[in-house]
């Protein structure tokens, strides 16, 4: 079983041009060129989370990335939702909530547009990369095939089994099956269901594994060895890490936000609504848990809430304070060691290869 489960993982390396089976998981917002030419270089998957970026800013960052590193690129895109119900009332009882964390908030803060979703798929392709992946939904059919014609891989992202097998008979290349231990956003197609259908992935994955006849890639949770190795076993035929990355000085993270992933418990983290309307795993900060407590405002819809938390998290990047700052983070990371990208890849392969003998 230990020798069926390197073989698989190192089938898939070889096929995607890989030297390790690691991705690195691309987080919006963290769109460090620095750590995804790291991974790169160590021979794992890179990747730019897409979905705040305008089209040029994806072409450039691209084109900046190819004069560094030559290693297959991951690239994501979130699937819109439907344009979300506005409530101008209950808008007003969060800028008042808000404002206890952060600077007032306007009256038009809550008019946030997300990037144009059909322009941002278009400039992927222009560009080309190895793998783009899906979250919070499937691609249009119109897409898929799109990409299949330019030979771009597609990874669709999923925290079901019912997901998965919806991903596979849409045409999806490969499924990341996202426990619910993962940080930043939970990628389920429903935003309604995403707290109360979390699966952690040690469930999920051997169960998305038995289902699908497609490469599974096992995210959530994952940031030493001991789990890569559990992973491969349980199927997987590669792993994708996020919040482990964090720890590495190439994420350049706000300083107060790289110290307080150090050591973190799994406990420290929550789930909430209170950064995006989009349910995701934060550190329980302040703010967090406020936003949480009895009598607080309910999170608005995606993309208003983020909207309105705009001023506040740029003032708290500034600051530096962290309770008010988006600081996303998975169940795993306080396993995570804090080196360099490239050794920390090396580590996680090296010990993984090592506990399956």
């Amino acid at each position: 079983m230990r020798h069926a489960s390197i073989s698989r993982a190192q089938a898939f390396a070889k096929h995607f041009g890989l030297r390790l089976p690691l991705l690195l998981a691309p987080m919006a917002g963290v769109p460090s060129l620095d750590l995804s030419v790291a991974v790169g270089q160590a021979g794992a998957m890179p990747s730019l989370g897409a979905l705040l970026m305008a089209p040029a800013a994806i072409l450039d960052w691209v084109a900046s990335y190819r004069t560094r590193c030559a290693a297959p690129l991951q690239m994501n895109l979130w699937v819109p939702d439907p344009a979300p119900l506005r409530d101008i009332t209950h808008e007003a009882a969060l800028r008042a909530f808000l404002a206890q964390f952060g600077p007032a908030v306007g009256p038009t803060a809550g008019d946030a547009v997300p990037p144009d979703f059909s322009a941002q798929c278009d400039a992927l392709l222009a560009v080309k990369p190895a793998v783009v992946s899906s979250i919070m939904g499937l691609f249009p059919p119109a897409y898929v095939l799109r990409l299949k014609d330019a030979g771009i891989s597609w990874f669709a992202t999923v925290t079901t089994v019912a997901e998965a097998l919806a991903a596979q008979a849409a045409g999806a290349d490969a499924i990341v099956a996202q426990g619910m231990e993962a940080g930043g956003h939970r990628g389920a197609f429903d935003a309604v269901q995403a707290q109360h259908k979390a699966v952690g992935l040690m469930a999920l994955l051997p169960r998305v594994v038995d289902s699908v006849h497609l490469p599974v890639v096992a995210t959530g949770g994952i940031a030493d060895a001991r789990g890569v190795a559990a992973a491969l076993l349980l199927g997987a035929s590669a792993v994708q890490v996020g919040s482990g990355f964090l720890r590495c000085p190439e994420a350049n993270v706000h300083a107060r936000y790289a110290e307080r992933l150090v050591g973190l418990a799994p406990e420290d983290t929550q789930l909430t609504r209170a950064f995006s309307g989009r349910w995701g795993r934060a550190i329980a900060t302040d703010y967090v848990r406020a936003a949480a407590a009895p009598g607080a405002p309910e999170p608005a819809p995606y993309p208003v809430q983020r909207g309105l938390t705009a001023d506040m998290r740029k003032a708290a990047d500034v600051s530096g304070d962290l309770n008010a700052m988006q600081a996303w983070a998975g169940q795993g990371v306080g396993l995570a060691s804090g080196e360099p990208a490239a050794d920390y890849a090396d580590r996680l392969w090296r010990g993984a290869m090592k506990l399956l003998g």
